[in-house]
């Protein structure tokens, strides 16, 4: 595993997109422990995408028009869908829900997963990013890319962990005021309408 691929995983990683701004917004609403729950349910949605670029399922996704499209639409339906929801003071910035909740933690890593799965580009990206660093001498490439993937996915969950209890911490010490909250959940929710539109305008 050369050095190039963990500085280019890391920037890639932290740069922020609806992964980072769910996690944070989770982290500022509901706490630490939730903000783990979106950084492991993000995590978790990096899988599939993954496991379709080892076995070439991506291809497929990138020369079919029809189940791109499917795919990419049902993602900006949810990202929509996130942004009403955080509006109404019932997303990730909700302050009413039971931060203990086992309940509350499923749906926070369970919204973290579908963000990611349903987002086409993340399995195209895999696809044309992970063979880039893949040894020319390796005696199994599929097991390398599988390797490469492992290391991306641990390095998203930390990077995501740090982001996401940074925000927590803002949310303890600054976040009080109803006005506050009702303008984070206003910005939140204009983010996620921006991705969803720039989904709905992304190509093969």
């Amino acid at each position: 595993m050369s050095l190039e691929f963990l500085i280019t995983a890391l920037i890639v990683v932290l740069v922020p997109g609806t992964g980072v701004v769910y996690t944070v917004a989770v982290g500022l609403g509901k706490g630490r422990q939730a903000a783990i729950a979106a950084a492991f349910g993000c995590t978790l949605g990096i899988i599939p995408a993954i496991l379709a670029s080892v076995i070439g399922l991506a291809a497929l996704m990138h020369t079919s028009a029809l189940v791109f499209t499917a795919v990419k639409y049902a993602g900006v339906a949810y990202l929509l869908y996130l942004a009403w929801q955080t509006l109404k003071d019932s997303g990730p910035l909700e302050l009413k829900a039971d931060k203990s909740s086992r309940t509350s933690m499923v749906a926070t890593v369970r919204t973290g997963f579908l963000i990611n799965i349903l987002n086409p580009k993340l399995t195209v990206f895999f696809l044309a990013f992970l063979p880039q660093f893949v040894s020319p001498q390796a005696a199994n490439p599929t097991l390398d890319m599988a390797l490469l993937g492992g290391v991306f996915m641990a390095m998203t969950f930390a990077v995501f962990i740090v982001y996401g209890m940074f925000a927590a911490l803002v949310g303890e010490k600054v976040l009080r005021s109803d006005t506050v909250m009702l303008w984070m959940r206003r910005a939140v929710a204009t983010a996620f309408a921006g991705f969803g539109l720039r989904l709905a305008l992304a190509e093969q």
